[in-house]
């Protein structure tokens, strides 16, 4: 992308339009360094969404559960033992952002898993690449994504830094 302050600009609103904290500094990053980094925060983003629909949704998924699902028993026993569908949601949140840090983490080193050792280094790999918005490849890729999950991570009026969650 080419360096000049209007590029920085478009940038900066397309962050700040999806909720960026730092809009400005992922924009330079990406002009600076030629990293995808709207594709980045994108792809992220949606990770995020997936991740706090546990908890946001845990009223929903805790009574259907409770009907009928392969979790049912274990949610049936942990509402008789107390726990609330909210305390239950952040649960189930916290499983999915380690899931989805550990999937990242293997997008980037598929060689991390348990393979045999006769397979070892023969296997093909993967990687995620950025598109154009008319849908074509710009050939740069997404990697390390697992490195600024936490960083993407959404700040609600529920959950601050400060709060553990």
């Amino acid at each position: 992308m080419p360096e000049d302050p209007e590029d920085i600009g478009h940038l900066t609103r397309l962050f700040d339009a999806l909720g960026a904290e730092d809009a400005e500094g992922w924009a330079e990053s990406e002009v600076e360094e030629g990293l995808p980094q709207l594709a980045r925060f994108r792809f992220l983003r949606a990770v995020w969404q997936d991740i706090d629909a546990w908890s946001t949704t845990a009223p929903q998924w805790v009574a259907a559960y409770r009907r009928d699902g392969v979790a049912g028993g274990a949610v049936e026993r942990a509402v008789r033992l107390g726990l609330t569908a909210d305390e239950l949601g952040e649960i189930a949140r916290e499983v999915a952002r380690e899931t989805a840090f550990a999937l990242l983490q293997g997008l980037d080193d598929p060689d991390r898993g348990d393979e045999p050792d006769e397979v070892a280094g023969r296997l093909p790999g993967w990687f995620l690449g950025e598109k154009s918005a008319r849908g074509g490849p710009t050939g740069r890729i997404l990697d390390a994504l697992h490195e600024d999950l936490n960083e993407v991570e959404p700040q609600t009026p529920t959950r601050t830094e400060g709060d553990g969650a």
